[in-house]
């Protein structure tokens, strides 16, 4: 028999175990604490979120995502657990198991990717809160944070020669000026992504054609080695991310 629920808003963190660049990646400590928990508790805080599921492929991760109290109602086949899989299937698996075994399927996922641990759970409700007053307005929400070059300034080499990635060819004089004569410009980080099932369902789609951009401050991701030392570094500078997240 199908569990009837009624849960609208449901917080989804992935956490596959496969990671190369850092093995172990959503569970390396940070503070003592594993990574994957930062989301959790960012989730658990919030007050619009009604569930917080992990999926993920490894056993190991299931336990540690219960202890810090996620709910982890399935394992993620390990045919999707691989470096070449897509958001897109994550989100098709966990709606077909919300097909299979509950009465109800959550109209939004809150995507919080555990490799962006510092984050705070009002600013997830900001942004919550901000996609659903605009009604049908967007098809998805990914938060971003200003760039501290603008891409517009940005190269890539062919035969060993600088080329301006935007229309300036080789002939890159026009790309000396401030940064200040450029449109600003946004990289999309892990803080937080709004995602429809219904779209996902409908469209076979995560994001859409119409996203709403959420600005957040810098969110540093941790994809090398090194990156935990500088959010190591983050968290005894800024001691007031953990207290909140593990009070």
């Amino acid at each position: 028999m199908k569990r009837t629920t009624s849960s609208k808003i449901v917080a989804l963190i992935p956490a596959r175990s496969g990671s190369k660049g850092i093995p172990n990646k959503n569970i390396q400590l940070l503070n003592g604490e594993p990574v994957l928990a930062y989301s959790i508790k960012a989730a658990l805080q919030s007050k619009l979120i009604n569930r917080v599921i992990v999926s993920t492929d490894s056993q190991e991760y299931a336990e540690i995502a219960k202890f810090h109290g996620a709910e982890v109602p399935f394992l993620r086949p390990q045919e999707i657990s691989q470096d070449s899989a897509t958001d897109l299937q994550f989100f098709e698996h966990t709606i077909d198991w919300f097909k299979n075994n509950e009465t109800n399927i959550p109209e939004y996922f809150v995507h919080l990717r555990p490799t962006t641990p510092l984050r705070y759970a009002d600013t997830i409700d900001k942004a919550i809160t901000e996609f659903i007053d605009a009604g049908s307005n967007y098809t998805a929400l990914r938060s971003c944070h200003a760039m501290s070059e603008s891409s517009y300034k940005t190269f890539e080499i062919e035969d060993k020669k600088l080329k301006g990635l935007c229309d300036y060819g080789f002939n890159i004089e026009g790309l000396n000026f401030g940064r200040q004569t450029y449109p600003r410009t946004y990289d999309c980080n892990g803080y937080v992504d709004i995602i429809r099932s219904e779209l996902v369902n409908k469209k076979a789609a995560v994001h859409g054609d119409n996203v709403l951009a959420y600005i957040t401050e810098t969110a540093y991701e941790i994809d090398e080695p090194s990156d935990l030392d500088l959010i190591e570094y983050i968290i005894l500078k800024h001691p007031q991310y953990v207290k909140k997240l593990f009070k």
